[in-house]
C-alpha cells in the first residue's frame, strides 16, 4: 500500500487517510458497542448470553426470519450465526420451527425472554440517545449526514463484492 499511496497527488493520499480513520473507527465503535453492552448486561446479572447474541436478538426484533436471512437483511454479520442461533434457542431467548415447504429452513423468532432482552436493549440505546442529545455531542441533522455517509459506504462496499463498478 506504500508503493500506491506514493502514486496519488496531494488530495487523493488525503482522501486516502480520511477513508483508513473510517475504516478504523467503524472497526473501534463496533467493538466499543459489544463492550458497552457487555458491560450494561454484567450491571445487571444477564450473564449467559453474549454482547454479539444480545444484539442478534435486538436486529431480530418482532421479525420471524430464516438463518440465511440474517445476513441478507443486515442482522448479524459474523461467521458463527448457527452456534449463536443454537445457543439463544437452548437457553429460551428464541423460538426456532422446521419451514414445512422447505425441511432444511428453519425460522426463528423471539420468546418473551428474547424480547425482555431487547427492550433492555432499546432502553439503553434510548438513554445513549438522549445522553449525547442531552450533552450536545452530535444533533438529529448531525446524526443524519453520519447515517447517509455510512448507507454511501455501506453500497459502496457491496457493488464491490458484487463486482460492479
Amino acid at each position: 500500500m506504500t508503493h500506491n499511496a506514493s502514486l496519488l497527488d496531494g488530495s487523493q493520499t488525503a482522501f486516502l487517510g480520511c477513508y483508513l480513520d473510517n475504516l478504523a473507527l467503524v472497526e473501534r465503535l463496533h467493538r466499543l458497542l459489544l463492550d458497552v453492552i457487555k458491560d450494561d448486561f454484567e450491571r445487571i446479572g444477564i450473564l449467559e448470553i453474549n454482547s454479539v447474541q444480545a444484539l442478534l436478538l435486538f436486529n431480530i426484533g418482532e421479525n420471524e426470519v430464516t438463518a440465511g436471512e440474517l445476513k441478507s437483511r443486515g442482522y448479524y454479520q459474523g461467521s458463527n450465526v448457527s452456534y449463536n442461533l443454537k445457543k439463544l434457542v437452548d437457553l429460551g431467548y428464541m423460538h426456532h420451527q422446521r419451514s414445512e415447504i422447505d425441511r432444511r429452513s428453519v425460522r426463528v423468532r423471539l420468546t418473551e425472554k428474547g424480547r425482555r432482552v431487547r427492550g433492555l436493549l432499546s432502553d439503553l440505546f434510548a438513554r445513549h440517545a438522549e445522553a449525547m442529545e442531552r450533552r450536545q455531542l452530535v444533533d438529529a441533522s448531525g446524526m443524519d449526514d453520519i447515517n447517509t455517509s455510512l448507507k454511501r459506504m455501506e453500497r459502496f462496499w457491496t457493488e464491490q463484492i458484487r463486482y460492479i463498478y
